[in-house]
């Protein structure tokens, strides 16, 4: 995490989560259709090798391939977009946002998952997912916080 990177406190990020959800939920669409269409590509290939010699349907290939990139794009579109507003994609499967913080007076992230309404995570930027901790609620003095800014 570098100096000039932005820093969330825990309602800034939560009020991007509806955006973030939106591109994050297109990106794994456009990545499922991408999917389908190298399914399609790895049968195209063993089919031909399975029978050799067969000529294969290149403008259905030609077709599919230009449709694969298209979906290919918008999933960089909506990566570079979430990553625009200062978030990490840190995993677009599982549907994982960071959003860079300071807890407890260190670098840190809150973590969201897709699906999530709040952020109720953070970790160190070492930690990842697994190492998720709550963000407690705000009780007791402010140094027996742990929370975000």
């Amino acid at each position: 995490m570098s100096d000039e990177e932005k820093r969330f406190n825990r309602q800034e990020a939560e009020q991007l989560l509806p955006t973030i959800a939106a591109l994050l939920e297109a990106a794994r669409d456009k990545k499922s259709k991408a999917e389908v269409i190298e399914e399609e590509f790895t049968q195209i290939h063993q089919r031909i090798l399975l029978h050799g010699g067969i000529v294969p349907p290149y403008a259905h290939l030609a077709e599919k391939k230009l449709e694969r990139e298209r979906y290919l794009e918008a999933i960089r579109d909506a990566i570079a977009h979430i990553e625009k507003t200062g978030c990490v994609v840190k995993d677009l499967d599982q549907g994982l946002v960071d959003f860079p913080a300071v807890v407890n007076d260190e670098q840190a992230y809150l973590g969201c998952k897709l699906g999530e309404d709040r952020i109720r995570d953070w970790h160190h930027a070492d930690e990842g997912f697994a190492g998720r901790k709550p963000i407690e609620p705000d009780v007791g003095p402010p140094t027996e916080r742990r929370k975000p800014n």
